[in-house]
């Protein structure tokens, strides 16, 4: 009864959309009924599901950067830096078992580095832990992307250079987007402007 009079108290005050619904795995009762008809059926555009932060997420990454929206998995056979970000792969990952058995042979010839305010499995195994605060993740991809930008390390054979090949990346700096070729990127002298030129690791 507790929930259903929160749900009228919201409905009754012309507010149905702070209802947020979400679910774990699939079931028939979790998609069709309460995910499917019930939020719809209340009025709150606010559920999400299992695949928000799982399957569907993580086709998100190789579909805006690589045009591939599907699963794949990582070369870790081949590997000598692992930058581990915000995720656990050897004890939660599409291919924990994978993880487990190659992580070792990466440790032997290469660097991991784990990005994550807990420790985790793979934390304790990583060579590098950056125990970041939660929710910096942004403040710290940002001044890696800047410290990337004007010390002149991105791949010019992907990202494209400054036509008159002097790298004007300067912290502080609006950048004019004419003088830059891209290649494979679109407007990251734009995002220069807008976000990254402020963005130093201070």
């Amino acid at each position: 009864d507790t929930v259903a009079d929160k749900m009228m108290e919201l409905r009754k005050a012309g507010e149905p959309e702070k209802l947020m619904y979400m679910r774990g795995r699939y079931s028939s009762t979790a998609s069709e009924l309460l995910y499917g008809t019930l939020p719809k059926i209340y009025g709150t555009p606010n559920y999400f599901s299992h695949s928000a932060i799982c399957a569907e997420a993580e086709k998100m990454g190789p579909g805006y950067t690589q045009g591939f929206f599907g699963y794949r998995d990582y070369d870790l056979a081949k590997t000598k830096c692992l930058v581990i970000w915000g995720c656990d792969p050897i004890s939660s990952n599409r291919q924990v078992p994978n993880a487990i058995a190659k992580f070792s042979d990466v440790l032997d010839r290469g660097t991991v580095i784990a990005v994550d305010p807990r420790m985790s499995a793979s934390v304790a195994k990583a060579n590098e832990w950056l125990p970041i605060k939660p929710g910096e993740d942004g403040a710290l991809a940002s001044a890696l992307a800047h410290v990337l930008l004007t010390e002149g390390y991105w791949s010019k054979e992907f990202v494209g250079d400054f036509k008159e090949g002097k790298n004007l990346f300067k912290a502080g700096a609006t950048v004019d987007e004419a003088s830059f070729q891209e290649k494979q990127t679109h407007g990251i002298v734009k995002y220069w402007n807008l976000e990254f030129k402020d963005r130093t690791p201070a």
